[in-house]
Order: C-alpha cells, then sequence, then structure tokens
C-alpha cells in the first residue's frame, strides 16, 4: 500500500486530480471506476477491485516503469504524470508506441506474450495504482463488466496503431493527435483546450510516423490558419472544431 510520505507528495503535485476516494466514491482517476458505476457496481461491492490495488512511484522523468521482455505480472493505470510506451528496432532506432495519461492503462498489449514486448518510460513525475493481472483475471471471472473493459481497453489500443498504419497526410495525423489529446485530457478534469505537452516534438513526431520539422511545419500552418496557439510546450487549441475537420479520417464521426 501507499505510504503516508508518497500521499503527502502526490497531494502536492501541481494539476493532480489523483485521490483514494472514500468508502462510497472511487479514486478520480481510477481506470474501472466508470465503467463499474454504469453497470450499477459501488464501491463497497467492488472490495476485492480495491484490495488488489498498490499504489507504487513516484517514477520522475526518463525512469522506468517497466522494460522489454520483463515478465508480466501486472498492469498500471496511471493516477498522476504521463508516461510513453515505446520499442527499438533492429538497428536501435526508437519507436514511440503511445502516451497515457492519468486514468488510463498501460501494460495491455503483455497479455498474450506473457512479458511486456516495450518499455513504458515517465514524462514527468509519475504515481501509478499497478494490479496484479492474475488476480485481477479471477476478479474479471466473477465480475463480466471488469472483463469487458479489460477487453475494451485493449481493443482501442489495437484501433489505435491500426489507424496509424493507414494512408493520412501529416496534416490529418497532427490534427487527430490533437484533438484525440485534448478531448482525453477533458475526459480526466483538465482543460479541453489549454495543453500542457509532457511529450517532446520529436516524440509526436515518431508516434506519428513523420518527421519531426514536418511536425513543426504542420503546427506553423495550424498557427497561421488560427487553429490553435502555442509557446513552447504550452498549447491552446483555439478552432477544436476546425482541427476536427482536418483530422476528421482518424477519429471518424
Amino acid at each position: 500500500m501507499q505510504s503516508k510520505n508518497q500521499a503527502g507528495r502526490l497531494s502536492e503535485l501541481p494539476g493532480s486530480i489523483a485521490d483514494d476516494g472514500d468508502e462510497t466514491h472511487f479514486c478520480g482517476t481510477c481506470a474501472f471506476s466508470s465503467a463499474c458505476l454504469s453497470a450499477g457496481y459501488q464501491k463497497p461491492e467492488l472490495a476485492a477491485l480495491q484490495c488488489l490495488v498498490e499504489h507504487v512511484g513516484p517514477y520522475h522523468t526518463g525512469e522506468h516503469i517497466f522494460r522489454t521482455s520483463d515478465p508480466f505480472r501486472a498492469i498500471f493505470a496511471v493516477r498522476s504524470g504521463t508516461v510513453k510506451t515505446r520499442m527499438f528496432d533492429r538497428d536501435g532506432r526508437e519507436q514511440v508506441l503511445g502516451f497515457y495519461l492519468p486514468g488510463e492503462v498501460i501494460g495491455l498489449n503483455a497479455i498474450y506474450p506473457d512479458h511486456f514486448p516495450c518499455d513504458a518510460v515517465a514524462l514527468d513525475t509519475a504515481f501509478f495504482c499497478r494490479f496484479s493481472f492474475p488476480a485481477m483475471s479471477a476478479l474479471a471471472c466473477r465480475l463480466p463488466v471488469v472483463q469487458q473493459h479489460l477487453f475494451r481497453m485493449l481493443s482501442k489500443e489495437l484501433g489505435n496503431a491500426s489507424l496509424l498504419a493507414a494512408d493520412h497526410s501529416a496534416d490529418e495525423r497532427v490534427a487527430a493527435f490533437l484533438v484525440d489529446l485534448a478531448n482525453r485530457f477533458e475526459a480526466r478534469g483538465f482543460s479541453g483546450t489549454r495543453l500542457h505537452l509532457s511529450m517532446s516534438r520529436s516524440d509526436i513526431a515518431n508516434y506519428l510516423r513523420l518527421a519531426a520539422d514536418t511536425v513543426s511545419r504542420v503546427l506553423g500552418r495550424f498557427r497561421t490558419q488560427k487553429l490553435i496557439r502555442s509557446e513552447g510546450r504550452e498549447l491552446e487549441l483555439l478552432d477544436p472544431e476546425g482541427l476536427r475537420q482536418v483530422g476528421l479520417a482518424l477519429l471518424g464521426d
């Protein structure tokens, strides 16, 4: 369980919405609360799920939560901070696979190989809820909504990967990335138009399978078109609907 010192540090993090809730309310960033509450489960009924949770952290910028080929024993729900997952090809080139925000889960892509197929690296100070996966699997058999939620999260990851593999323009990719990121922040209680980008421009370019200078040109074009305003890693969506129209091929309806 989380130590008092850890809990104190967590409460001091700027912009954090993580908390442990109380007897009847879930942690503000619980990855399972929305699915469980929508199905009629309340926190007292999910005491078994709460008992599976181990609070871990802090992990500081650049530190690994897990590494490629580590044995798969648990999944990690982000409580605070941002994480990127990555792998390296045979020539040692980095490939960014995704970025994860509070309330999102990393490690699901390790279920089949039984070991982690990628690294997970903190982009800023991050805390996690660690769930033993064997125990989680046993609970999912008793609570179908938990099992269904796990399947939905895994399906979303596979869907994102297939979209990036398709033939889309640089403008479409960058616009869709910004709109999706803004939607995810907003769903977790942050501003949906004013974003702090924990990831670097080169990481974004790598993730979108674009050159870094291409991303810079696209962002410059979006600024000229008054779609965004940016300064360093602070970015504001001035015309979210306009961006959505640009990235519609990836975002869907």
